[in-house]
This record gives structure tokens, sequence and C-alpha cells, in this order.
């Protein structure tokens, strides 16, 4: 049985803001208190603020990790342990907050805001459009207990590797919220002779590189984050790099990332849709899509331009998403061939790339 989504009665989103910082907590509250689904309470750290969840649960909480009494992924490990609530990670750009970031989002967290240690109030008013998206997609996911088993450790590389040849074949994935753990347990499956994969996460600038060197430490194939002119190498995924926009171009007889600035798309950068397009453009019916977990419609348009060229386009299914909203979109505007339990998602890629192999 799937697990029921999260109650949509229209009420407010209940928001409770965890940071020691007065500016944060301020800003914060500003930012997502002018929004008129949302309702924001504060806490200095997480003592106070389990004892402001004992009179209002909230739907949503921001949390920070370096506090004082309780540090955040204490705060969280209990949380997903007693009573999943979902959780956005605010913290700094440093290489330290980064790193816990990605222990945090391992641990339950859907999401990563950013926050600089110069110049708070500024910046978090700069990305007021990030920090409302990342709290309105979590209110709306499903959140799991926790299990007890612990992430899965290094596997083991062949002694003599088969990755890093050229590719025929192109993998691009789209997700967001959610698709952090989405994607280590797709990519962990995949086999080191697998066709080059190129992603979009969406997160936060600096976060991609820890989240593709925690992935590479994890995976079979190499993972790491997208540079300019890098190849799309079997047994190879490219992580798109925060705040830059990821393409396949052909160049010769290869495949290679196109890294670049440009303007916000389907509110997003990086975007899926850019991504996709690229694809339908540059390899067509040798392009394999995949859309996963994450809220609003980044991708679903560049899907259907992927099917119009030939290629074969796979959504995660409702059941095992975080939230629906990517796949859904995708699905309802024709873009995807088939619907695939996210366990079931690592054969089905490597089937679809069968099917373009014969067809070519």
């Amino acid at each position: 049985m799937p697990e029921p989504q999260r109650n949509t009665r229209q009420l407010p989103i209940q928001v409770l803001v965890v940071d020691d910082s007065a500016v944060v907590r301020q800003a914060l509250t500003a930012i997502l208190g002018q929004e008129k689904d949302m309702r924001v309470v504060t806490a200095a750290d997480p003592i106070f603020a389990l004892q402001k969840m004992q009179t209002l649960r909230p739907d949503v909480i921001v949390l920070d990790l370096e506090m004082p009494r309780m540090d955040g992924i204490t705060f969280l490990r209990r949380l997903m342990k007693e009573d999943p609530i979902p959780v956005v990670i605010c913290s700094s750009l440093a290489a330290r907050g980064a790193e816990a970031a990605m222990l945090a989002l391992e641990e339950g967290a859907l999401a990563v805001i950013t926050k600089p240690q110069l110049g708070v109030r500024d910046f978090l008013h700069d990305s007021a459009m990030q920090v409302i998206d990342s709290v309105r997609a979590a209110a709306h996911s499903r959140v799991r207990r926790r299990r007890l088993a612990p992430p899965p450790g290094p596997l083991a590389r062949p002694e003599a590797p088969t990755f890093g040849t050229t590719t025929d074949q192109v993998v691009v994935v789209g997700a967001s919220t959610g698709g952090t753990e989405a994607l280590r347990e797709l990519l962990s499956a995949m086999p080191v002779d697998c066709a080059g994969i190129v992603v979009v996460q969406h997160m936060p600038e600096l976060f991609t590189a820890a989240f593709a060197k925690r992935l590479n430490e994890t995976c079979r194939i190499e993972v790491k984050e997208a540079a300019d002119g890098d190849g799309v190498l079997s047994g190879r995924a490219l992580i798109a790099p925060g705040n830059r926009h990821t393409e396949v171009i052909r160049s010769g007889g290869r495949y290679i990332a196109r890294v670049s600035d440009g303007p916000l798309v389907s509110r997003h950068r990086p975007s899926v849709d850019v991504l996709f397009h690229s694809a339908a453009q540059a390899v067509g019916s040798n392009a394999v899509g995949v859309i996963m977990t994450g809220m609003g419609d980044d991708g679903a348009n560049g899907m259907v331009e992927m099917k119009r060229a030939g290629a074969y386009n796979l959504a995660q299914d409702e059941a095992s998403c975080v939230v629906f909203g990517m796949p859904k979109e995708a699905i309802e505007r024709g873009g995807v061939d088939a619907v695939v339990p996210l366990q079931n998602l690592p054969n089905a890629i490597l089937n679809a790339v069968r099917r373009s192999r014969r067809g070519s």
C-alpha cells in the first residue's frame, strides 16, 4: 500500500524556523510571512523548538545545523525517528556547511537553501523565490520514518574498470525535492559499463560538488560535478553544478557537457528543461530521459520534445516519489513512455538503452 499523501486541506502551511541568528529568523519570517498560505513561528534553537512543537505541530521546519544546546543533525535524527516532519536545511556556503548539509539530506531532510556569513538579510531577500518554493514543496511532500539501516558503504570498483569510453547513448535525469536520496539509490545500482548519464538536481551553488563527491564514494560508476567540456562517458554520471545550466552537445564523434550562465528557466538554474531540450536536439533517439521526484513542472516540456525526437522516457511512480509534481506533469503532457517504481528504475534505464542500441 502506498503511503498517504500529506493532507491537502486548505489551511495555512505552518512553518517553524529554527536558527540561532536573529537576523536569519527575521528575514525568513518576512519572506515566508508575505505568502498568503504560510504562517511562521521561530525558535532560537532545537530545545525551544521542541517546546513550541508541544502546542503546534509544524508542517515544515526550516533548520540551521550549527546551534547551541542541540545541533541541527541531532534534532533532525530525533524528528525522523519519532515524528517525521518535512525539513528544509538553511546552511552556510562554507565547505563544512556543505558536508553537514549532505549528511542532513541522508538523514531525511528534503532540500537545502543557503545563507552567507555576511549580508544575510539581503541574500535571503534576493533568493526569496528559492526559499518559498523549497518550503512549499516540502509542505506537499511525504516524509517516511527513517529506517535504522545506514546508507550503503562504498562499492568496490573493478580492478580494470570499463568506464570512461565514448558513449553512444545518453541518459538524462531530472529531480528536485527528495531527489538526492532517490538519485543515490538509482546511481548506486548502475553498472560500470552503463551509458553516460547527465543529471540536474535542483540544489544551490557549491552544494552540488559535495553531493557529487558523496555519490562518487558510494557508487560503482564515476560521479562528478560537471565542468564545461567534460565528456559524457560510459560509466560516468555528471551532476549539473548549482546556479549553472548544463546541456549535452555533440562534439565530433562524442557528447560533451556545456555548462553556462543564463536566466532562470522553469524557475530554476540549473533547469531540467534546459538539459532535456539539449538532449532532444543533440542526442535524439539515442537518449533516455528520466524524470524523478520533485514539485513543479521543470522538465515536462523538455521531455515532450525528447519524445518527439525519438527518445524513450521514464517517470518515477507516485508511490515512490517524495513529491509527484514533476513526473505527474510530464505524464499528463504525454512525454512519458513508462512509469516505474524507484527500485525498478535502474533496470528500466538499462533496458531502454538496449532498445535504443537495437534501433540505432
